[in-house]
């Protein structure tokens, strides 16, 4: 019972941050900007990044418009799953650990719009790619680091399976390694 409050711990305080970084940020550029307003800092860097009050009614980066309730009803199964499955992930296993937990936080950012406005509020525009939030990016970022995760960890599986098909180096020096070698 103790490991699975600290696992689930662990889980809400990373989703809790992204969740409160995503809605403060959403927050701060519904409360300063109209929809489909523009700001930055300085001219010259507006072509290569921008706040924008942008609304959002389909999947992250603005793809799959006006599917907002796939979306909602996937976010809800997407935490559902993380919920259950994180008990069982092993403490030693970290980046699928942070991985979850980027995605679940990300899910309920985007989730808590979807709730309570209808759309998801994206406001960060870079170059021609489409405009994303916190939350946004916490999904993806969570996505690369499971992939990633999982490369190291086949990696090392294929590294110690390969060290214990190998004769030991004792067995390969030994007098009747020797003998059965000569034969």
């Amino acid at each position: 019972m103790k490991k699975i409050f600290s696992d689930y711990l662990f889980l809400s305080v990373l989703a809790g941050a992204i969740i409160t970084l995503d809605q403060w940020t959403k927050w701060l550029v519904r409360a300063k900007l109209e929809i489909g307003q523009i700001w930055a800092p300085w001219d010259w860097l507006a072509p290569y990044a921008r706040i924008i009050n942008w609304k959002n009614t389909g999947a992250a980066f603005g793809m799959l418009q006006q599917l907002g309730g796939v979306f909602t009803i996937l976010a809800f199964l997407v935490v559902g799953l993380i919920l259950f499955y994180f008990p069982q992930i092993p403490r030693r296993d970290w980046s699928l650990r942070i991985a979850l937990g980027m995605q679940m936080g990300g899910a309920i950012g985007n989730l808590i719009d979807r709730l309570t406005l209808g759309y998801v509020t994206d406001w960060f525009s870079v170059g021609s790619f489409p405009v994303f939030n916190v939350a946004d990016s916490c999904i993806s970022v969570g996505a690369a680091v499971l992939v990633i995760g999982m490369w190291i960890q086949e990696r090392k599986r294929k590294a110690s399976q390969t060290e214990s098909e190998q004769p030991s180096q004792e067995v390969r020096s030994s007098p009747e390694f020797a003998d059965i070698q000569s034969e």
